[in-house]
């Protein structure tokens, strides 16, 4: 029987309703189901272990609660299952709040699986590493390591369905393999058989990253018209047995599932599409079809696995100085040039007002940004316009915050001592994290599941139940 897949986010801050069309329609076709929700970037972990750090309550996906509120009683009722990377930093604190939603809505003692094993943190002067072949940052000191996390795959997310979670909440997971892992555990797949593995992870890959692959992150007006935008549907991928797979979406939603949506989705972050490495196969992509076979509906076939990897990739997160932002408007009449004036300006400063380390970049927002050096070079070789409205932002990095603040106080005073008609100034600070990769023998991970006790938080609900009917 197919499996379904549904995308109910593919980042952190994605839409928070956008799982419920998607819950709807799995509903509606009765058929086995899973909810998928991918929320962790490398640098989100970070920032996720720096929470943590901070507040011990603090540490998993800020928007969980609003993720899950409207769609936790539909799941737990109908059988579809939830996976979600959510956890982040702090998986025993998003287990609790998924406790507490349960209980909310009348439904207490739902299973909660929780995976273990990916933060080796505390292990990572004991065990090999292997720098990644594009990596050149030495490994940090200690006293600048943020977080150490393996990219788990999915069978510890096997493990935790196989205990009976409903809901299974993991920190650093391979993303694809939340997807794969309730495939795995529906059909009975075994862990060599690398074609079907090699299907599933890239069923997980297409719908991953939510409405990058039913027109999210497609529009160009004029060139790719994308319907209903504002309502775009996630992603549902109808996978066999076989392993053979269809990309589709909620009907009545906006968005669309056609071969090129399919098809960027489907090299998105692939370096090499012969050798795809994930934590459970290789995949390869050489001989993919990629085929219309209805409206907002794609079939992909071809994948072909080969044999996992022996080391698994793992993410250092560490301590990189401060980073700052100022900006200031310039607008109207030979605002262009009033911009380059100011930008002018601010580099002459700070030859002599910052320390040689001070890093610095000058945009000017509207001209030449984004594909500007650091240097500035395309903005001075660009011809200035009669008027128009401009933005000069500055990025000012240092290992001191002060050096940054400093930075940053030279664009403030161009209110009154720059160019003419300057305003708007806005001004911000923040610690920067830096990241290096490193791969790490599988011998030394220890990854497992375990269903997580869900009665401190059943309790504690049904005692405010009871205080607040007492008030009454």
């Amino acid at each position: 029987m197919t499996f379904l897949l549904g995308s109910g986010a593919g980042f952190s801050g994605d839409r928070t309703d956008a799982a419920i069309p998607v819950v709807r329609e799995l509903i509606r076709r009765g058929q086995p189901a899973a909810l998928i929700f991918e929320t962790l970037g490398e640098r989100t972990l970070a920032a996720a272990h720096r929470a943590l750090r901070d507040d011990p309550n603090a540490g998993y996906e800020p928007l969980l609660e609003e993720l899950l509120t409207p769609v936790l009683d539909d799941c737990l009722k109908h059988g579809i299952a939830i996976l979600g990377n959510f956890g982040a930093a702090n998986p025993d604190g998003a287990c609790g709040v998924v406790a507490e939603l349960a209980v909310r809505s009348e439904r207490g003692g739902a299973r909660i699986g929780r995976v273990h094993g990916d933060d080796i943190r505390a292990r990572l002067g004991e065990i090999d590493l292997e720098r990644w072949e594009a990596e050149s940052r030495e490994l940090p000191g200690e006293e600048a390591l943020i977080s150490a996390n393996v990219y788990l795959g999915a069978e510890p997310l096997v493990e935790a369905l196989a205990l009976g979670a409903q809901v299974v909440v993991s920190g650093r997971v391979a993303d694809p393999a939340l997807f794969l892992a309730p495939l795995v555990h529906h059909f009975g797949w075994a862990w060599n058989d690398w074609d079907r593995l090699a299907a599933g992870m890239m069923a997980g890959h297409l719908g991953e990253c939510g409405a990058q692959v039913t027109g999210g992150y497609f529009a160009d007006p004029g060139c790719k018209e994308v319907p209903g935008l504002a309502r775009v549907g996630y992603p549902i991928i109808e996978v066999e047995e076989d392993g053979s797979l269809v990309v589709t979406k909620p009907a009545d939603t906006g968005g669309m599932v056609t071969e090129r949506t399919v098809k960027e989705q489907l090299l998105y972050e692939v370096h090499d599409p012969a050798n795809y490495l994930t934590p459970d196969v290789v995949v390869d992509l050489s001989a993919v079809r990629v085929e219309q076979i209805g409206p907002d509906r794609v079939a992909v076939r071809g994948i072909r696995g080969k044999p996992a990897p022996q080391r698994l990739k793992t993410t250092v997160c560490y301590e990189g100085g401060w980073q700052g932002e100022a900006e200031i408007s310039y607008a109207g009449p030979n605002a262009l040039a009033r911009a380059q004036l100011a930008a002018e300006v601010l580099r002459e400063r700070l030859t002599f007002r910052a320390p040689p380390e001070l890093r610095t970049r000058l945009d000017i927002v509207g001209h030449a940004s984004v594909f500007d050096s650091d240097a500035g070079d395309l903005q001075r070789s660009v011809p200035a316009a009669a008027s128009g409205d401009y933005r000069l932002r500055l990025a000012a990095e240092h290992a001191e915050r002060r050096w940054v603040e400093r930075a940053t106080q030279e664009l403030l005073a161009l209110y009154c001592a720059g160019p003419a008609g300057g305003g708007g100034v806005r001004r911000q600070f923040q610690r920067r994290v830096c990241t290096a990769s490193y791969l790490v023998e599988r011998s030394d991970v220890e990854a497992f599941a375990a269903l997580f006790d869900t009665t401190l938080f059943e309790t504690k609900m049904a005692n405010e139940r009871r205080v607040a009917h007492g008030a009454r």
